[in-house]
């Protein structure tokens, strides 16, 4: 790399965890810009259709970046089944054609995807990178479509290692909106649990390992660092995952926020059971993302501690 400042280019950079990986590579020293579509804030964040290619390949042409963290998705689950179309052509045909785009310039991409790729059935976890996705709702199908899309442009462009899948699980942080992140939101729930006479089923059923997108920010940074350091990419890893160690069911997450803002959980109710055989979205159980690919390459995989992080930033939920 020369001397000059490198230059990232995050896409999603508005989003939950965008925010925070641009925050991440300018914290490293990078020239960072971001792309936004309804949140656009020019010039740090320009506005970008990532569904039309020319208009990619313009704003690759005049950013110059050595990296993309392509965190734009549409990635609630629900949203995806009742959008379809729309989610097959950003999560897959967008992610494809900036993945080509990228290719022909020697672009270093990180494609962030879901551990929704994994079916998370009782006893098969933790999943690592050489483990057979078979997603277990349309969200997991398009993150996977995504992933074999975007390797397959590198592959094509004898540029293998070029592009790199990043696996994380569900996502917290700072948020705009609680309605941001599935964690955040439970703040509402807790809430709502305190009105007469609630009677609020909570999923107790599911495992989740929620994950802060500060440090998914600094891992992005990392591996950025690591590939463009490495002459032959071809010999490092196509796909890593980075996931926090913490486990909880949703409702032990309001049980951990119920203790932190002391309030009572009486107008909550733990719901054991499964997945109801007639839902149209099957929730996974546990899909635990081992992160022994990217230990394996030299980065750290330390996360904050869930229970301080929200000691920390409770001010912000009280009322």
């Amino acid at each position: 790399m020369n001397t000059m400042a490198k230059t990232a280019l995050i896409t999603g950079a508005t989003g939950l965890l965008g925010r925070q990986v641009v925050k991440a590579f300018e914290r490293a020293g990078w020239d960072v810009k971001g792309t936004g579509f309804t949140r656009a804030k020019p010039p740090t964040i320009l506005k970008l259709d990532l569904g039309s290619e020319a208009d990619v390949a313009k704003t690759l042409e005049e950013v110059k970046p050595a990296v993309v963290v392509h965190c734009a998705a549409n990635r609630f689950p629900d949203k995806c089944d009742n959008d379809p179309e729309g989610t097959r052509a950003l999560n897959i045909a967008a992610s494809g054609s900036l993945a080509k785009l990228c290719a022909a310039q020697s672009i270093f991409l990180i494609y962030i995807s879901t551990d929704y790729v994994f079916p998370g059935i009782e006893g098969d976890a933790p999943y690592e990178v050489t483990s057979t996705p078979s997603p277990p709702n349309l969200y997991g199908e398009t993150k996977y479509e995504g992933e074999k899309a975007v390797l397959a442009e590198f592959t094509k462009a004898g540029k293998k290692g070029w592009g790199v899948i990043l696996r994380v699980p569900v996502l917290y942080g700072e948020a705009e909106s609680p309605e941001e992140s599935a964690v955040n939101v439970l703040m509402n729930s807790l809430w709502k649990a305190q009105e007469k006479e609630a009677q609020i089923k909570m999923d107790h059923w599911a495992i989740r390992y929620p994950t802060n997108t500060e440090d998914v920010g600094r891992v992005c940074q990392d591996i950025a660092e690591k590939y463009n350091s490495t002459e032959d990419k071809a010999t490092l890893p196509e796909t890593l995952q980075f996931s926090s160690e913490d486990k909880f069911t949703k409702y032990e997450i309001c049980e951990l926020f119920a203790e932190i803002m002391g309030l009572p959980l009486d107008g909550m109710i733990a719901n054991t059971e499964g997945n109801d055989p007639n839902a149209s979205v099957k929730r996974p159980y546990d899909c635990h993302l081992s992160t022994k690919a990217l230990k394996d390459i030299g980065i750290n995989v330390a996360t904050m501690n869930f229970k301080d992080w929200w000691r920390r930033e409770a001010r912000a939920y009280r009322k």
